[in-house]
């Protein structure tokens, strides 16, 4: 155990969050997304919902301030222009980490290219349908 760091987070996802650069994505994906063939690097935090890896991704790693905007969604139905109740609360709890920085809803032809793309990908148990998130990575100043 380590102080401040959420137990959830093991060994090898932060490594996998310490190896991450500037400007690289981490993609959070619900328990129906098909991590193990879409991603370049996969960590599995099985029998954990989207909220508690978000939560705990988001205590320990900066965003990217220099970009127009660093926290991506699906939209329910793949459809940017809706929200379902995990989106609402995708939404929440990003405002309540990340004050000031907006969660843009994309369609599923912009999502899942970007999760492919991304540097991981984190499989949960998320049983909400398109409960899926991207993270951009930024620095720490001196």
């Amino acid at each position: 155990m380590l102080i401040g760091i959420p137990p959830l987070l093991g060994p090898e996802f932060l490594a996998t969050l310490r190896a991450m650069g500037h400007g690289d994505e981490i993609a959070i994906v619900d328990g129906n997304y098909p991590a193990a063939d879409h991603a370049r690097r996969l960590v599995r935090a099985d029998g954990h919902g989207v909220l508690a890896v978000l939560r705990a991704v988001l205590t320990v790693m900066p965003l990217d301030r220099a970009a127009p905007a660093a926290m991506f969604r699906a939209g329910l139905n793949n459809d940017p222009g809706q929200a379902g109740g995990i989106h609402r609360q995708i939404d929440a709890l990003c405002a309540e980490m990340a004050p000031g920085q907006a969660v843009v809803p994309l369609s599923g032809e912009a999502l899942y290219p970007r999760i492919r793309t991304a540097h991981a990908v984190v499989a949960t148990s998320e049983t909400a349908l398109f409960a899926n998130v991207i993270l951009r990575k930024g620095v720490i100043g001196a």
